[in-house]
């Protein structure tokens, strides 16, 4: 066996301890926040792990930071969507369209920036905020 064939055999053996590694601290994450709060089990793989890489896949600080969101999510999204009369004045701007899918079945939003113009009042970075969760439905919101 040549040199380039066992560093490609060890690179190989490495990727998978690696995903093994990763698949086992998901495991980890996945088991305490759904002990802390069944609610989560509605979230797919891909949260949980777009929020293991964020923090470096520290199980311990990546369970606290998706327990924080659920807390937050709940508090700001009480009835688990956001409807239309929440938002008048940002969709009033048309700043954002769904234009069908991608070829992973992903969907595709235009946003217009130029059409976004700050609101002026007490509400106005809350109705914003609201208005991203009121996409988020459409998976717009979670970058993948």
């Amino acid at each position: 066996m040549d040199t380039s064939t066992s560093k490609e055999v060890k690179k190989e053996e490495i990727n998978m301890e690696v995903s093994e590694m990763k698949q086992e601290k998901l495991c980890l994450v996945k088991s305490f926040v759904e002990e802390q709060d069944p609610t989560s089990k509605e979230h797919d793989d891909q949260v949980f792990k777009r929020i293991l890489l964020h923090r470096k896949m520290n199980v311990e600080e990546a369970s606290e930071l998706f327990l924080n969101y659920l807390k937050w999510r709940k508090s700001f999204v009480p009835n688990g969507w956001i409807s239309e009369t929440e938002i008048p004045n940002q969709l009033s701007h048309e700043k954002l369209f769904l234009q069908g899918f991608d070829k992973k079945g992903r969907p595709i939003a235009v946003l217009f920036f130029g059409r976004h113009f700050p609101i002026k009042g007490k509400d106005a970075h809350a109705e914003f905020k609201r208005m991203s969760l009121f996409y988020h439905k459409y998976h717009l919101v979670e970058f993948s």
